[in-house]
């Protein structure tokens, strides 16, 4: 028992320490030690039938039949992709991964015990043209499979770390079958050793169906043919994006094919030249072998890490930028090297095949699964499947036709010398077009990640403005619902309110009366422009058939309009058996341009209407103000018009102090944002005061007393001002703000960040500001770490001393701390939607905020794609569902923060000491733990909490003070009988009672 006790204690040591050295998580161990064994098993098997075919198909064929091979080959692979797509259609993926090798063996096992019964001649030559061809079939299938099923139990942020050590299951089996395959081969035959390779296959297909039974719920159990019609809707949305990315995906794996064919012709060709069939089999082996220990060191130790910190694009460049562009090079510098000059080409194909196989089966091996992660999961086996293995099987097709054109070529034009140069300058090019492909895959990659999580937006910065408004024309003159043609009006406003005009007056006349008002609203909002006056006036012409709202409108700005109006047409409007809108409104403008007397007489007209007993004409009269000029006489009534029990009236007062700009009654508007249904009205009025509201507004948002929503809403109200004065104030009060108000700070201005023209302005001036912000709140987070690491150690030792309460308030805190950690993980999240594509950020976002570990991986993978700060690595670390302490880690290593841990008393201290960034609900958790675990607290930090705004703050703070210092109690205790908060009052009256206070009233 001791013994086993030891063993535990030693591998929860060593386990962890070889984890990291591999890069590995806990949670992934087991799944990925599965894969390993299961790809590792297959592919020795596979390994050792590859090497022993090729020797067969050598001795019988020598190089020249290859380029057949390799067509016939494509065939061959593109109509096994085809059946394997085909099958997961008709059955549950998992049946499919499962059975499909085992079903593959079968055709081998008949064709070596056809070779190896038969005497007739032409049987052998072609069964060795079979075995070798259905390997390489056997090959697709498998590498098909292995990324499937990785991409199933893996997600995409798991899969960096994980298919690295997975996929060096080849090369594990490199080093075992290379070197074991010379000692085969001098006991026995190599029909038999491809008769053992298919016993090793069917043991890891057994290991296979184990993994896939285990992890079951990882598949789905319906066949691509019956996915319900609603979730193929969801997917429809990104059809065309994701059609690109195939194909682009499909190029990429089909020239990377091309590149290894082209390669391994040249270097088989040179090999047959120089070596026998046994001593090419032998050399094989042991080059295999000699490979797979490299492969396998930097597939431990470096590809995972070079993937996460580099990225999928850099590892997937390698290769055609390694092998493309130093093919060449490499055979120059050995044809200079004395001695070796005759065989220069045939070490110099030695060195670049070593560099393909090297960088094919570490980075790009490991890379691959990667790319098919942002195609949806329902859809993503059978897109893997055709774009994978459709474009491997293409790929040697063409590359087989290309090598026997270029054969036929050389022969006929090119001088001996040269030929094998040919062949290099081919692969250079390809090269050259992997990387271009490679470069758009990148941007497609991160667009469908964003994609697969948001619809996508309408703004001003992605509408073409011309064939919108030719879309907006055709909308309003068709037959459709209203309400779409209302909206379709909002977007024009909002797009080009300039503009609207153009578009608009020339349809008034056909639209219906609740459009025409709309359309008028929005005209005059752009300012009254002659040149629509032609279309405006037919409204004017039959008062009776024009609706009243329409008919003010329209009165109102031809006479705006007007160089020379004729005033005298408007006094007729002033009779009282007119509308009361139509009368307000002619009063307004006659205040606004008619002479003495006639100003005399609208303000009579005015003033009846706001004293008036009903609701519609003192609403009609305040909203007629709202253009008048003259308003000395009518002043005395907007006390009474303010206290009006109509809401309509309340709202069409505020709204004309706006406009009139009424400076004694700007205390109306920032009272308005106190009242839910005068708020909106309030907000908007004050936005349109400008600069004029902002110190108002700054002295609201920046008083701690006053209520949280209103502060809230002062500050989205001086982003909608707008203007450079707004935003300047914005971001200076962003730098010295924190918690909560930092957010209302943030939202506000992420409000207007889509604005045309804002974009840029945060590129150009205030870059530098956010990344300074991020690495503050890293620092807080710090902070909360050092907090959280400290109290966990505190409640082993009191678990251990049987202190409960103290374990309880310290858990309290912890979690609270926790809440903290969040929201200063949305904050981190709303900075970096100031410094990048809010599209991205905003699909991030959705990700990182679910519970599902596969969301959240393809959130972080957005952000790896998408920001570009030196703290990117951080960043992700931080935002990653991991363990506080392995935070706390990266942060002390990217020097953030320095920790050591402290006495509990100390920490508390330090933590009150950041008290502005602290909840409230952390705060009163300080205090509530300083009590339980007798801590000693300063007076200061004691009296700055029994002056906080929130109550129950300021009840813990009593309550520690009730703990420590009764005497100071007594003193404070008559102060607070009226405080305002009922859980601090009913404290204060327990204390008082208790302590005996006589003249308690």
């Amino acid at each position: 028992m001791e013994l086993k006790n030891h063993w535990f204690a030693v591998n929860k040591v060593v386990l962890p320490r070889l984890l990291q050295w591999v890069n590995l998580r806990p949670e992934e161990s087991e799944r990925t030690q599965l894969m390993f064994i299961f790809y590792t098993t297959v592919c020795v098997g596979l390994r050792w039938a590859e090497d022993s075919t090729v020797a067969l198909f050598l001795d019988e064929y020598g190089t020249h039949l290859l380029p057949w091979m390799y067509i016939a080959s494509a065939v061959m692979s593109a109509a096994l992709v085809f059946l394997y797509s085909w099958l997961q259609r008709i059955f549950p993926l998992r049946r499919v991964i499962v059975a499909i090798a085992p079903c593959m063996l079968m055709p081998l096992l008949l064709l070596v015990l056809l070779r190896w019964g038969s005497h007739v001649s032409y049987l052998v030559v072609i069964s060795a043209f079979l075995l070798r061809l259905w390997v390489d079939a056997l090959y697709v299938v498998n590498d098909l499979n292995t990324s499937i099923v990785a991409n199933q139990i893996f997600n995409i942020r798991e899969i960096k770390r994980t298919y690295p050590l997975v996929s060096s299951g080849l090369l594990v089996a490199d080093v075992i079958s290379g070197f074991s395959l010379p000692w085969l081969v001098q006991y026995t035959s190599l029909n038999k050793i491809i008769f053992i390779a298919c016993v090793v296959i069917l043991l890891g297909s057994a290991i296979l169906f184990y993994l896939t039974n285990h992890y079951r719920a990882a598949f789905p159990e319906t066949p691509q043919r019956l996915i319900p019609e609603e979730q193929a809707s969801r997917e429809r949305f990104i059809k065309s994006p994701l059609k690109r990315y195939v194909w682009q995906l499909f190029a990429f794996v089909g020239l990377l094919q091309v590149i290894g064919l082209l390669i391994d012709f040249q270097y088989l060709r040179e090999l047959k030249s120089n070596m026998s069939d046994r001593e090419l089999a032998s050399f094989l082996g042991l080059f295999g072998g000699m490979l797979g220990l490299c492969e396998l060191l930097l597939q431990w130790f470096i590809s995972s890490r070079l993937i996460e910190r580099m990225g999928v694009f850099f590892t997937a460049t390698l290769l055609p930028i390694t092998v493309g562009f130093s093919l060449p090079g490499v055979l120059v510098f050995l044809h200079l090297i004395p001695g070796i000059q005759s065989q220069s080409f045939f070490w110099g194909l030695i060195i670049v095949k070593f560099c393909d196989e090297l960088l094919r089966y570490t980075f790009v091996m490991s890379s691959g699964p990667i790319l098919y992660q942002p195609i949806p999961e329902s859809i993503r086996s059978r897109m893997q499947t055709l774009s994978g293995g459709t474009a491997e099987a293409i790929a040697t097709g063409l590359t087989g036709a290309l090598i026997f054109a270029t054969l036929l070529f050389c022969n006929r034009f090119v001088p001996v010398s040269l030929q094998k140069w040919v062949l290099v300058a081919e692969t250079m090019l390809i090269a050259s077009t992997c990387l271009k492909v490679v470069w758009e895959l990148r941007s497609r990659y991160v667009e469908l990640l964003v994609l697969s999580v948001a619809r996508g937006q309408l703004s001003a910065s992605n509408v073409g403005l011309r064939f919108f408004k030719q879309g907006v024309v055709k909308a309003l003159g068709e037959k459709g619902s209203e309400a779409d043609k209302r909206s379709c009006i909002e977007l024009l406003a909002q797009i080009d309110s300039q503009g609207a005009a153009e578009v608009l007056a020339p349809l008034l006349v056909k639209l219906t009366p609740d459009l025409q008002r709309q359309s008028l609203e929005v005209m005059l909002t752009a300012g009254a422009n002659p040149a629509y006056l032609s279309a405006i006036r037919p409204l004017l012409e039959q008062p009776q058939e024009t609706n009243p709202e329409v008919f003010a409108l329209a009165l109102r700005y031809v006479w705006l309009a007007e160089p020379n109006p004729n005033l005298s047409i408007l006094e007729e409007y002033l009779n009282p058996r007119q509308n009361s809108l139509i009368r307000a409104t002619a009063a307004a403008l006659v205040l606004r341009q008619g002479t003495p007397m006639q100003k005399v007489a609208a303000t009579q007209t005015m003033r009846r209407m706001l004293t008036h007993k009903k609701e519609r004409e003192r609403v009609n009269g305040v909203r007629a103000l709202r253009e008048a000029v003259y308003l000395q006489a009518l002043r005395i009534h907007i006390p009474n018009l303010l206290q009006d029990e109509s809401l309509r009236v309340r709202c069409a007062v505020l709204e004309m102090i706006a406009a009139t700009h009424l400076e004694e009654y700007y205390s109306a508007l920032i009272a308005a944002l106190y009242y839910k249904s005068t708020r909106t009205i309030a907000m908007s009025s004050l936005v349109r005061l400008e600069n004029e509201a902002i110190e108002m507004l700054l002295r609201l948002a920046n008083n701690i007393y006053k209520p949280e929503v209103v502060r809230m809403y002062a500050w989205r109200t001086i982003a909608q001002i707008g203007t450079q004065e707004a935003l300047e104030t914005l971001w200076e009060n962003l730098e010295a703000s924190w918690g909560i108000t930092r957010d209302h700070i943030l939202r506000s201005l992420l409000k207007i960040h889509k604005q045309p023209g804002i974009r840029g302005l945060v590129d150009r001036f205030y870059e530098s500001r956010v990344e300074n912000l991020i690495e503050q709140e890293l620092k807080f987070l710090g902070e909360i770490y050092g907090a959280y690491i400290d109290l966990k150690i505190l409640d082993e030792k009191e678990n251990h001393q049987s202190s409960q309460r103290i374990v309880i308030v310290s858990e309290l805190l912890q979690r609270a701390l926790l809440e903290l950690e969040l929201d200063v993980k949305e904050r981190l999240l709303l900075l970096l939607r100031l410094l990048y594509s809010p599209e991205k950020m905003q699909a991030a976002a959705f990700n990182l905020r679910s519970l599902s570990v596969v969301n959240l991986a393809r959130g972080l993978e957005i952000l790896e794609h998408t920001v570009t700060l030196p703290c990117k690595s951080l960043l992700l670390n931080i935002l990653d569902n991991r363990p506080q302490s392995e935070k706390l880690q990266h942060l002390v290593e990217a020097k953030i923060v320095e920790y050591e841990n402290m006495l509990v008393s100390d920490r508390l201290h330090r933590l009150l000491m950041l008290g502005n960034f602290l909840s409230d609900w952390c705060l009163a958790c300080c205090f509530h733990f300083a009590q339980v675990a007798r801590i000693k607290l300063t007076s200061s930090e004691i009296l700055v909490s029994l002056r906080h705004p929130t109550g129950f703050v300021r009840e813990a703070a009593i309550a520690y003070l009730n703990m420590v210092s009764h005497r100071v109690l007594l003193q404070i205790l008559p102060q607070l009988q009226k405080d305002p908060h009922p859980l601090v009052a009913a404290q204060v009256k327990e204390l008082l009672e208790k302590y005996q206070f006589k003249n308690y009233n």
